[in-house]
């Protein structure tokens, strides 16, 4: 069972995962998490030097820094995801979040989709999100939460193609096997943060296949009614169904 851990200079707390990203975070008590959608996704240079310019505008320190939503050209092969992964903790590292070591430390939500129309020629920042002091008389008497992506692989295997919930096979009861599974992968997450699926204000689902006879049965009959599905896909080869669950106190264009 993973484990929900403060990562106290943020004023959140998160699910532990793997090196990478975690498997969502909550704010603490007192502040509440704040989500900025870029107008038009920033190549990662560009977007890093962009949250440190917005989260200095507002006072808060790098560390506050707790979610990231990323698109990417293609989907990744294992070794791909990888190399591509220990260079995206680099800056983590630097801003004093992630921690390197056996285990390493990283508390940062994150999702990583590969749009099939109007891609990126590299990889990119679609939103970021971060924890703020709650504003008396502003806030929310809700919690605030982002769930990281989650596709359909399971934790255990030495490669995502050992993983993957029916691999190669897209056939009606092989895609409802897939959303079953990364439904109840966020189910889990939520249980660990002191959720459920009422304190939930957006579901995303990124596929391309058709899971149109899903939505009702597997979804919303669950509580995951609030739906927007975005025409992508999984980061890595092979995975075909990704979901993120996110309950901000706010959201920003910027």
């Amino acid at each position: 069972m993973a484990e929900v851990l403060a990562f106290q200079p943020g004023n959140y707390r998160y699910i532990e995962a793997v090196f990478q990203y975690s498997g969502g975070i909550a704010a603490e008590r007192g502040y509440e998490i704040e989500r900025a959608r870029f107008i038009k996704p920033l190549p990662l240079r560009d977007a890093y030097a962009a949250v440190e310019t917005h989260l200095t505008s507002i006072g808060r320190p790098s560390t506050a820094f707790a979610a990231c939503e990323l698109r990417s050209p293609e989907p990744f092969t294992d070794q791909g995801f990888y190399e591509f992964n220990k260079t995206y903790v680099t800056t983590l590292e630097r801003w004093g979040i992630y921690k390197s070591g056996e285990p390493p430390v990283n508390p940062v939500a994150r999702t990583n989709v590969c749009p099939v129309y109007d891609k990126p020629a590299e990889p990119v920042m679609y939103a970021f999100s971060y924890s703020v002091p709650q504003q008396p008389g502003k806030s929310t008497a809700r919690g605030s939460f982002i769930l990281s992506g989650s596709g359909d692989a399971r934790a255990s295997g030495n490669t995502y193609r050992d993983r993957i919930v029916r691999p190669d096979d897209t056939s009606p009861e092989a895609l409802r096997e897939k959303v079953r599974f990364v439904v109840a992968e966020m189910e889990q997450r939520l249980a660990l943060l002191g959720f459920s699926w009422k304190d939930a204000v957006a579901v995303q689902a990124y596929t391309v296949q058709n899971i149109g006879h899903l939505v009702g049965e597997e979804l919303a009959a669950r509580g995951a009614g609030a739906l927007t599905w975005h025409y992508a896909r999984p980061p890595v080869i092979g995975l075909e169904y990704e979901m993120d669950v996110h309950a901000p106190a706010r959201v920003l264009l910027i």
